[in-house]
């Protein structure tokens, strides 16, 4: 529907130049002769500047000049309003043989004859409904009890009483009052029973989960639809015969003009209040139909979103024909009629299209063909705006105008349908471009779901494609922009000179901005980190890759906070994510602890985490030990390894402790070492003064040995 309102909305301002097409085909005047014809030079082609913007101008300028249709219509109404005044002048001073109350008095008594009547017959019919819908067959049809509730107590009083009106009219004389009360008799009546049918339509369809839409209509209908009707029957009245002749006709016709644009205005306003409620009653239908036929409800679905349009034409249609004087009545309700039928047959022919394109779109995706999806719809696409481009010319021809014929002999005409077909083009090319590329990258992200063992799309694509899908957008963007605005007539290059400018002053006023973008595009392009990478930075910062733009890394630290990070004071990248790392242990025993039975020890532990079916996961081989790498004064140092997957060493570091904690606590023949505090250096004592009983003491003593006596 979008794509119909953009085309109807071109239409009209193509229809603005439709004066020069009737123009271009007008047969030149006769009335210069051979000689004039020959001296005067050939007057040029108009040539048209500007592009589409500029093609309109020229057309609004010339049709301005030439369209003087308001003046007409003004002056027409002013000669209507002279030729009334004088009516009723002529109406209040043309003698007659009796008097006002005389005339006055006949218009009551009609009146009071239809009201009497009405009011008689009311009442009897209600008295009588009642009753039967004590009826034991219509206790329980609360449908039935509505229809009669507006049937007897007000159709068939007001069908009875117009004909008793008529009748008891033949007993007066002919006057001005005795017209004027048939002319309301007639219009009460009619307008009643056309409140009460429609109500009784509408009555039917008080069922199931209408009810509550048919409680709105018959809440809000009665007063607009009996207004309607009366005013509709008394502009019919007023333009009859009998009634133009003793009232004058220039009265009856201004009078009849102007309740009758009362009433297209009323019964507008009508529909577009009940549009929902009656959309509602259109497309609900019971579960079982809506499955079973399940394009006739689409197909109901998008009419019930557009049944007023056909109306309001019609009120519109209707209220142009009764301003404007002189023209033909049933060629206006001819075009009406068939614009009406061409809105409805485009409707449902778009609906059909969407039902099929739809159930294509379906198995295309059924079959993993994202391809296959997207150019469908856009062919859904450009087959809405063929439509919508034929329905414009349909309905021109209808009217009598052809938009194709306007831009093939018409200069500004042509002009208009090239830029339009230009501007077309690029937007075609740019979507296809669009359609092709961003399809493409969207399978490149995508994870294969179907294939078993697949290779997933890595962190680096992750990364990249991304800023490339943006990247592109932006420069389809821009190009498509320009080539329009360059078609619609405005001079780019001014533009583009500016943005060069600006830009090189951005480039020289922000050459840290450059600086980053520079960086961070040769940090992506050589794939130094990626989208979940564990990354330590030479800036003291460590975290997680959560995100890349153009300028900055985005890390989050292992609590939890976010930092944000310039590509251009990255100067060097620890990448603890890629490929494999390895989990490194160095466990110390003290000197008399069985080496043999340390190593056998750490081997044990290594394979109760290969064994482990949490871990094992984690291990790309089997535990690597290197046996001694070093011996000091705290003991023996021996080491080993495991080959894990990227951030898999954690936790295999962490399981590789626990066991070998518990190992060697329940191995009588392993320690581990102990840091022993700093030695103490004792001072030699003098042998004259304290000659020691053991010589073989040494100088130096450790704080946990006795001291010699």
């Amino acid at each position: 529907m979008f794509n119909f309102k953009i085309a109807l909305l071109l239409g009209i301002v193509l229809v603005f130049g439709s004066s020069e097409l009737q123009a271009a085909a007008a047969p030149a005047p006769a009335a210069s002769t051979s000689t004039d014809a020959a001296e005067a030079p050939a007057k040029p082609e108009l040539l048209v500047q500007g592009g589409l913007l500029g093609a309109i101008s020229s057309s609004i300028d010339d049709v301005q000049q030439k369209l003087d249709l308001n003046e007409n219509l003004v002056d027409a109404w002013r000669l209507r309003a002279d030729r009334a005044a004088d009516e009723v002048g002529r109406l209040v001073n043309q003698p007659s043989d009796r008097s006002t109350w005389s005339v006055v008095g006949d218009f009551l008594m009609l009146s009071g004859v239809w009201i009497g009547a009405f009011i008689v017959l009311t009442l009897a019919a209600g008295l009588f409904a009642k009753r039967l819908n004590r009826h034991r067959l219509l206790v329980t049809r609360q449908r039935s009890q509505s229809l009669l509730g507006y049937l007897l107590p007000y159709t068939l009083p007001a069908l009875i009483c117009l004909p008793l009106t008529l009748y008891a009219s033949h007993f007066l004389q002919a006057s001005v009052g005795r017209a004027l009360a048939l002319c309301f008799a007639y219009a009460t009546s009619s307008g009643i029973v056309s409140t009460s049918v429609l109500l009784c339509l509408v009555v039917m369809f008080n069922v199931g989960h209408k009810r509550p839409a048919v409680q709105i209509i018959r809440r809000h209908c009665p007063r607009p639809l009996f207004l309607i009707g009366f005013l509709a029957a008394l502009s019919d009245a007023l333009t009859s015969p009998q009634i133009a002749r003793q009232l004058g006709g220039n009265i009856t016709s201004s009078i009849a003009v102007f309740t009758g644009l009362f009433a297209s205005v009323i019964f507008g306003l009508l529909v577009i209040r009940l549009r929902r409620p009656v959309a509602h009653l259109i497309r609900n239908r019971p579960l079982a139909q809506r499955l079973k036929q399940p394009a006739l409800q689409e197909s109901l679905r998008i009419f019930s979103g557009l049944w007023y349009w056909p109306i309001l034409l019609m009120v519109l249609v209707s209220a142009i024909n009764l301003i404007g004087v002189g023209e033909d009545n049933q060629k206006a309700l001819r075009c009406a009629l068939l614009t009406t039928v061409l809105l409805i047959a485009t409707v449902f022919l778009s609906t059909v299209f969407q039902h099929l394109f739809k159930s294509r779109s379906a198995q295309a995706l059924q079959r993993s063909s994202a391809y296959k999806e997207r150019f469908l719809s856009l062919l859904h696409a450009l087959l809405r705006i063929v439509m919508a481009i034929a329905f414009i010319e349909i309905l021109g021809r209808i009217w009598g105008l052809s938009l194709f014929e306007f831009a093939q002999r018409n200069t500004v005409g042509r002009a208009i349908s090239d830029s339009l077909s230009s501007i077309g083009l690029i937007f075609l090319v740019t979507w296809l471009l669009w359609v092709v590329l961003d399809t493409a990258i969207q399978e490149a992200l995508k994870p294969p779901v179907s294939k078993r063992g697949a290779r997933q799309p890595s962190t680096r694509v992750k990364t990249i494609l991304p800023l490339l899908r943006n990247a592109i957008k932006i420069v389809l963007v821009v190009i498509c922009a320009i080539t329009t605005m360059a078609n619609l007539g405005i001079n780019v290059g001014p533009l583009l000179a500016g943005a060069g400018v600006v830009g090189l002053a951005i480039g020289f006023g922000s050459q840290q901005l450059v600086q980053d973008v520079i960086t961070g595009l040769f940090i992506i392009i050589e794939d130094t980190l990626s989208v979940g990478d564990w990354v330590v930075l030479d800036s003291g910062h460590a975290g997680t890759v959560e995100g890349l733009t153009i300028r900055t890394l985005r890390l989050r630290d292992g609590k939890g906070f976010v930092h944000s990070v310039p590509f251009g004071q990255i100067k060097a990248v620890t990448n603890q994510s890629r490929q494999f790392a390895y989990a490194f242990f160095s466990v110390q025993f003290t000197y008399d602890t069985d080496v043999d039975k340390a190593v056998e020890l750490i081997r044990e532990a290594g394979r109760s985490i290969s064994e482990d079916p949490f871990l094992k996961y984690n291990l790309q081989g089997s535990l690597d030990v290197f046996g001694v790498d070093k011996m000091d004064l705290n003991g023996v140092v021996l080491t080993a390894q495991f080959r894990t997957v990227s951030g898999g060493q954690y936790a295999v570091n962490r399981a590789f402790n626990q066991r070998l904690k518990k190992l060697v606590d329940n191995s009588p023949w392993v320690h581990f070492a102990q840091t022993y505090p700093q030695q103490v250096l004792l001072p030699k004592r003098n042998a004259q003064e304290d000659e020691p009983e053991h010589h073989d003491t040494p100088g130096v003593l450790l704080p946990d040995q006795p001291r010699p006596q």
